[in-house]
């Protein structure tokens, strides 16, 4: 009668950026006598562990500090962004291209507000009014939330010619308890 062993080996490492990544092995192995277990498992784990080290040593992308944060920029006290003409004068618009969110967030937003001839300073103040940050600054949970406001709001195609009292989606309930 055959016995089998299945050994598993497995490593994960840290990495910058609160990174890291991992890499297991599984083998398995048949033995005659109950005699060879102990022989047979340390065959497989020194196999396991040699492989497993060999392969690891290639992080793949590894990001840097900077990753997945996007710059903020100056605030006027009250969270909002303060920026500048270059006169130190406030224009009501965001400077730079960074937005906080994926890029297919943002390209939605923008579709969104476009299909929609809705005001950019009225979205940015519902982001605001929602997550106290401007839409450039909203994280991708934020965007979200803007993206179905929005939706809500609005309906998904400007062409959808159905009426409000049948295409309402359905109100979300969140943990803390408030329904939008």
């Amino acid at each position: 009668m055959a016995l089998k062993l299945i050994a598993n080996y497995s490593k994960r490492l840290g990495l910058p950026g609160y990174s890291s990544h991992q890499f297991s092995l599984c083998l398995e192995s048949e033995i005659t006598s109950i005699d060879d277990v102990a022989g047979e498992s340390a065959r497989l784990y020194r196999e396991l562990q040699v492989s497993v080290d060999e392969e690891i040593q290639q992080t793949g992308f590894v990001p840097d500090e900077k990753y997945g944060k996007a710059s903020r920029p100056a605030t006027n006290g009250n969270e909002r962004s303060a920026p500048t003409n270059g006169n130190g004068h406030s224009n009501g618009h965001t400077t730079g291209d960074a937005w906080a969110c994926s890029e297919k967030q943002q390209e939605l937003i923008l579709k969104l507000v476009d299909e929609h001839h809705l005001d950019k300073g009225q979205v940015d103040d519902t982001a605001h009014q929602m997550f106290g940050v401007g839409v450039r600054e909203l994280n991708k949970l934020q965007a979200s939330g803007l993206i179905d406001r929005l939706i809500e709001d609005n309906g998904g195609k400007p062409s959808s010619r159905r009426s409000r009292a049948t295409s309402t989606p359905p109100r979300r309930q969140y943990q803390n308890g408030g329904a939008r």
